[in-house]
Formats: C-alpha cells, structure tokens, sequence
C-alpha cells in the first residue's frame, strides 16, 4: 500500500512539474498567448452569436406559426360552439395555456379576469388589437365575439432587444481582446524607441521592461547586441586616435626632410602627398572628436553672416559666388571654428563640382519659419546620381568611382559637414537641385540667442 502510494505521488509530483513547464512556456511565448487569446475570443463570439441568433429566431418563430395558430383557433371556436358554452371554454382555458374571453348578448365570460387589463392579447397597442392582428378573434353566428390569447404576455419587442445585445456584446468581446493584445505588445514601444537611440549612436541609457517573455528576452538581446557595437565602436575610435597620434610625428620628420630635397617636380609632389596626409589626420582626429557632439563644441556669440563673409573674403576671394544672407539675423551661441570648418568644405565642394558652369555656386542663409536656421550651399555642376546622392556624407566615400585626386580630397569633408551640424542640434540634407547639387543644413539656435 505505501508503494503505491508512493508511486502515486511521484506520478502527481511529475504531471504537476509538467504542468508548471508548460505554464511557463505558455506564459514566455508571445505566440500561444496570442493563439490562446483569439481562440478565445472566437469561442465567445460563436457562443454570444448563436445565443443571440437562437433568441432572435425563438421569439420571432411567432410570424412563421401564425397560419397554424389561425387554423387552431377556428378549431377552438368550433369546439366552444354557436352559442358558446362557457363550461366548454373553461375546459379549453384549463387545458391549454391560453385565455378566452367571450362578449355577446347572451354570453360573458372571462377565463382570467385578474390579468384582464394586461397586454394578453398579442401585445400591440389597446386590449384586443393584437389579438385581432393575429387572427386570434372569432365571431359566431349568433353575434357573439369569442377572443383567445395566451396567458404570458407577449413581448414585440424582444427579438430587436436581443439582437442590439449580441451586437455590445461582441463589441464588448473584441474591445477585451484588443486591450488584451496591446497590452502584450506595448514593449514593443520601449524597444522601438530604444532601437532608435542606439541607431543614432546614443548607446548611453539601455532598454528597460520588466517583461520576462520573448519581448523581455529580444530587449535584453538588443542590449547586448548594442553594448558590443559599443564596445567596436570605441575600440575602433581609439585606434584611430592612436594611429593618428603616431603617424603625426614621423610626418613631420619627413616634411622636414622633403624640404631639405633640391628643388624640382619630384619634391613638389612628394610635399602635396604630405599635405593630404596631414589633413587626411587632421579630418580623422577632427571626426573623432565631434563624436561627443554637443560637448565637444566651444561657443561663443557669433553673427553668422558676418563669419561667412570673413570666411570668403579670406579663402575664396577669387572665386565666383554669390551670397544671400540675412544680416538681421542676431548673434547666436556657434563654434565659430567648426562653423568655418562646415562653410569651407560645402563651399569647396560646391566649387570643385560646379567648375566651368554657367552659373556661380550660391551661399543662402536665412531664417525660416519654423524658427530653425537654413545654410545652404549650391552648385549648378552636372549633379549626381540618385545612387550617389544617398551615399553622400558617408566617410571616405567619393562620387567617383576611380577616386581620383584631381576630383576631390579623401571623402571626409561632407562627413566633417554632417558631424557639425549634428553638433549643433541640427540635420545635413542633399537634393538634387537640376542642374546641380544643394546641400542644407538646418538648425534651431537655441532660445537664448538672440539675447546674446
């Protein structure tokens, strides 16, 4: 007996386990939960729907009868007789589940004179109406009227009642059903704006959920996946620091080197492929740099207007471009040496890729609306393609595909472009402009600038 018992309790104690696996599998899966749910919901709406539908067909199975019920009440009639017989109308009252009530100038009598004045003879309108409606009212030969009905009332109104209320009931169900469903889903909103900040490289604050289902598992598996993008991409900014760093002085020594060289083509060349690698470093440690954003600026108060023709009296006196800028606009915190950095490279590009047009690249600085502040640099070049217009501001990327020299620099300088005004709080756009290319770059100052 103990041995079996104890047998038995071992089985109990593993059914029980499984059963509390599979609960917890159920509960972690984000897939039977929703399975479970609308497999419920349809089993509520098909029993609501053939509830409703039956009460629905049951009260209104009266229109379908009513030819019977007439040819069963002329049988009634003829049963009762010409003149009526109260005995015999008594004796149909007691049988059957209906009333009789006869009026005539011999006869009255009443088989329910207590619910007299309620609605017992079809329910439609006064006393007696529905029972003529239905068919329901005899008249003999000797003018007597002999009235049936049935002993319930009979209420018109119950089929359009029960069909309104399967109607909110479904309603009801699949409002349930929803909450339900957005209420397992509503992680998905955390890790979508989560996926957003790590997408803009902002890797600082993790997602957080208290869910431990699929989504709490996908959450913490987004959290890793960006720790370790973290981690590359830190260890990869710090090696090119390094490489910077150390390349900076054996490129002095042998700049100092080439100008001890005699003069000639070969010392020329050799001193400009210095100079490209120097800015090449000066471009990488720049990058680096404005990847802290906002903290890696120093501002100060700036009239940018001004700045921009300082700039191009300084660098680009001898070059065609025309300038349309808003001198009313006030002075506003900027780093005025990034700012230079930014108008120089859109500048340079715009005239390098603008060279022999017909028209002179153009520098538009203005206020717009909304509040937010618009540079934009345009050339009337040949343009590029939609391929190539997407791929602009990546690093190191090039229009050209032979990535010639004489077209341009590394590919660093709408990069650098793009990380300033990121800095700022702003968004570098490119757009076709036909002919041509416009580069924009918006910002909004922030609320104190004009007080500056």
């Amino acid at each position: 007996m103990t041995a079996a018992r104890t047998e038995r309790h071992t089985r109990w104690q593993a059914a029980h386990a499984r059963w509390h696996a599979t609960r917890r599998r159920w509960r972690h899966s984000l897939k039977w939960r929703l399975v479970t749910v609308f497999l419920l919901l349809a089993l509520a709406m098909t029993g609501v729907f053939l509830l409703g539908m039956q009460r629905v067909v049951a009260t209104g199975w009266q229109g379908y009868v009513k030819p019977i019920v007439a040819d069963y009440v002329d049988r009634l009639a003829a049963e009762i007789g010409s003149p009526p017989a109260a005995d015999r109308a008594q004796a149909i009252a007691a049988r059957l589940p209906i009333s009789v009530r006869i009026e005539g100038p011999q006869v009255h009598y009443d088989s329910h004179p207590e619910t007299r004045n309620h609605r017992r003879w079809g329910g439609d309108g006064d006393e007696g109406r529905g029972a003529e409606g239905w068919g329901l009212v005899r008249s003999t030969a000797d003018g007597h009227r002999i009235r049936f009905g049935l002993t319930s009332p009979l209420q018109g109104d119950r089929p359009r009642f029960f069909g309104w209320l399967t109607l909110g009931v479904l309603l009801l169900l699949t409002v349930l059903a929803f909450a339900t469903v957005r209420r397992l889903l509503r992680p998905l909103e955390t890790i979508n704006a989560g996926v957003a900040r790590f997408g803009a490289g902002d890797f600082a604050k993790p997602i957080v959920t208290p869910r431990r289902d699929e989504l709490g598992d996908l959450a913490d598996r987004i959290n890793t996946m960006a720790r370790s993008l973290q981690g590359m991409l830190d260890a990869k900014r710090a090696l090119l620091l390094a490489i910077s760093h150390e390349l900076r002085s054996p490129l002095t020594r042998a700049r100092v080197n080439a100008e001890l060289v005699g003069e000639g083509e070969h010392r020329d060349a050799l001193l400009r492929d210095l100079g490209v690698m120097r800015d090449l470093i000066t471009d990488l440690l720049e990058s680096e740099r404005l990847t802290a954003g906002h903290s890696a600026l120093q501002t100060e108060a700036v009239h940018l207007p001004t700045l921009v023709r300082e700039l191009v009296a300084a660098q680009f006196a001898a070059e065609p471009l025309v300038l349309k800028l808003d001198d009313s606009l006030p002075a506003m915190p900027l780093d005025p040496t990034r700012m230079k950095l930014l108008l120089r490279n859109l500048i340079d590009n715009a005239l390098r890729h603008g060279a022999g047009a017909t028209r002179p690249a153009e520098v538009t600085l203005a206020r717009e609306s909304d509040g937010h502040l618009r540079l934009a640099v345009r050339d009337f070049g040949p343009g590029v393609s939609d391929e190539q217009l997407v791929q602009l501001a990546q690093p190191f990327y090039r229009a050209d595909a032979a990535r010639q020299r004489t077209t341009g620099g590394v590919g660093l300088g709408l990069y650098l472009c793009r990380l300033v005004v990121q800095a700022h709080g702003g968004t570098l756009d490119f757009a076709r402009a036909e002919p041509g290319l416009e580069v924009v770059a918006r910002w909004k100052p922030a609320d104190h600038c004009s007080a500056v």
